[in-house]
């Protein structure tokens, strides 16, 4: 199973739908926190984005925002 991250901050809905969309796919993930983990947010600007939710997963480019065409075929490569 290839490795999903989803970075993410408190009371963002873009970012609560992302993790809903991948729940409802089974997509294990894993989620960090920009506001409680500075480590995060360094990650997040180091991969050019400024702005969560950000996903990153094995084998595809990190995407930005609430993105559920990347979310289904992600779904569909995990499986």
């Amino acid at each position: 199973m290839q490795k999903v991250t989803v970075y993410t901050k408190n009371n963002c809905v873009q970012c609560m739908m992302t993790k809903k969309t991948l729940a409802q796919y089974g997509v294990n993930f894993e989620e960090h926190n920009v506001q409680e983990e500075p480590a995060a947010m360094s990650a997040v600007k180091a991969l050019g984005f400024q702005a969560v939710p950000v996903i990153v997963a094995e084998g595809f480019e990190p995407v930005q925002g609430f993105r559920p065409d990347f979310l289904k075929n992600l779904a569909k490569e995990t499986m």
